[in-house]
């Protein structure tokens, strides 16, 4: 036999983790690299215009598309000239795009002069007829791309239910968290990287900046999210990747800054694939993502996280002598136009004189200065802070009485003043919407009238719905998490004897304080409505204690 009668012959092996089907592992075994290697090295010998080439193999591939490594290196190799001939067990192992594959088998393959065979399907391009590439090679390509598709649809409706259960599906698990090696759907704490994830946390509500943050971690030699992950041996990659050795930057800071995932919560489902035959992934819209709370230990507080998402409305700049922010940066609010105050320091023979101004005013864009003198802000701040903390302080004994149940949820609804208010006027509301058909048939009003009243008070109706279910939240919360604030008692009453106005005890009491123009000052505190909410439960509690004493 001449050598022009020889094929140099690309022996193409194909194997993914949605190859087992209802067959379970008698289909992969059948479909393992090991067993087409050997199919077609022994279809191969039998044959003597074949000769191996090379083997491509591409193991952990979809057939659902054509972007595979060694499929490319094949199809170059093709190209090329050093290979005219391909050999596979089936065409599934091929692919299973019935498009591309048949676009591959019926064109480009005849175009370069290159044979193909598809070993236990019978189908060799060399003796092929109109039938075979007509009729039966289209109706196999399309049972193997059905095949795919239906696979893709499975395995999505299994990671949606996965994803609604609370279980961790991804392949690496966010940073602070390793997966549980008891349970690979559940996480538990990297004490190593949650330890720096509570620094980063401690670090932005002291005032650093996020670029501040970066720069220490990366002075301090700690290893950047990727480069941990890597350094434990995963083959880790990110679309973040922007060097060969990724440093700690603003924004991985703030993406440990913002995650609920600190809070115990899993937040999954953040892209999705195009379709089952493109691997591009594109995000959702951060309503379509799913969240499942309390499903691992949390690594920050409650309290730390929420105090963090509120610096970051109004993230303030570092001062230009310091890594830190100003003391009341991104808490210091006009009550008028609703921007930020800016610091501003006057220099006058010697003496400095510190103030806040409006930011609008500063850049000659309205509003006015609701000036005021940091010393005076500062004590009147102080002060009302303590009075605080002595409030929070005094109702340590009402938690304590929640801990022991003598009190329930139901009990706090009846007695809530604020609830029974509520629930009044929604009464009124709802019996003046009711009385207007009658009105309207008596003909004190007419159909315009009617429609413009009931619209209204609809309206109201809802509003005062939606109030009262706000306030039974709050009141379930406190139950459901042993009262906001509880957690924070202990730490708080160490405050008491601070004599002097820090960041830290500034923004963890305080959520906002507003200047307004006469300088009065509008302060709203943490967890105000779990504070009116104990104030409710300390009655209850002083109320009950006292008719015991009675009795």
């Amino acid at each position: 036999m001449s050598s022009r009668d020889i094929y140099e012959t690309a022996l193409y092996l194909r194997l993914s983790k949605d190859d087992a089907d209802s067959d379970g592992g008698k289909k992969t075994e059948s479909n393992s690299i090991g067993s087409q290697r050997d199919i077609l090295r022994a279809y191969v010998q039998s044959h003597e215009d074949l000769r191996i080439y090379d083997i491509y193999i591409d193991d952990g591939y979809s057939g659902a598309n054509f972007e595979r490594p060694d499929f490319e290196r094949m199809m170059a190799d093709i190209r090329a000239g050093k290979v005219n001939c391909v050999l596979v067990k089936d065409l599934s192992r091929f692919g299973r795009d019935y498009i591309e594959a048949g676009r591959l088998i019926q064109k480009t393959f005849p175009a370069l002069n290159v044979r193909f065979i598809a070993v236990t399907d019978g189908f060799d391009s060399l003796f092929a007829d109109r039938t075979d590439n007509s009729l039966i090679l289209p109706v196999k390509n399309f049972v193997n791309d059905s095949y795919c598709r239906d696979i893709s649809i499975k395995v999505k409706a299994q990671q949606t239910v996965k994803r609604k259960e609370g279980k961790c599906i991804s392949a690496f698990t966010v940073y602070g968290y390793k997966k549980n090696p008891e349970d690979k759907n559940s996480l538990i704490i990297d004490e190593y990287a949650a330890d720096i994830v509570r620094k980063i946390f401690a670090w932005k509500i002291a005032g650093m900046s996020m670029a501040a943050i970066a720069e220490k971690l990366n002075a301090t030699g700690i290893l950047s999210p990727m480069e941990y992950k890597r350094s434990l041996g995963m083959k880790y990659h990110s679309g973040f990747e922007g060097s060969s050795t990724p440093k700690w930057a603003a924004v991985s800071v703030k993406r440990i800054l913002v995650n609920p995932m600190y809070l115990g919560t899993m937040v999954q489902g953040k892209q999705e694939k195009i379709n089952y035959k493109v691997k591009k992934r594109i995000d959702k819209p951060r309503e379509e993502w799913v969240y499942v709370e309390n499903t691992h230990e949390a690594i920050v507080s409650d309290i730390d996280f929420l105090t963090v998402q509120d610096l970051l409305k109004f993230d303030g700049r570092a001062s230009n002598h310091t890594d830190t922010a100003n003391l009341f940066s991104g808490i210091l609010i006009c009550a008028d136009c609703k921007a930020p105050m800016v610091k501003r320091i006057n220099s006058y023979k010697g003496t400095k004189k510190v103030f806040y101004i409006c930011q609008t005013k500063n850049k000659s864009m309205g509003c006015s200065r609701h000036s005021i003198e940091e010393g005076l802000l500062k004590r009147i701040v102080f002060k009302e802070i303590k009075k605080h903390l002595e409030l929070m302080a005094s109702y340590e004994e009402t938690a304590r009485y929640l801990e022991q149940m003598n009190v329930n949820y139901e009990q706090v609804v009846e007695y809530d003043s604020q609830i029974a208010s509520l629930q009044a006027e929604y009464g009124r509301y709802y019996t003046l919407k009711s009385n207007l058909f009658s009105d309207l048939k008596e003909g004190l009003i007419d159909k315009k009238e009617f429609d413009e009243f009931h619209q209204l008070y609809e309206r109201k109706c809802n509003e005062l719905e939606n109030a009262v279910k706000a306030q039974k939240k709050i009141i379930k919360d406190m139950f459901q998490n042993g009262v906001a604030a509880k957690s924070q008692l202990e730490k708080l009453k160490e405050n008491l004897d601070i004599q002097e106005l820090d960041r830290e005890l500034l923004v963890t009491t305080i959520r906002r304080v507003y200047i307004h123009e006469d300088k009065r000052l509008e302060i709203e505190f943490r967890f105000h409505s779990e504070m009116d909410k104990l104030g409710i439960l300390s009655r209850m509690y002083h109320e009950k204690t006292s008719m015991r004493e009675v009795v």
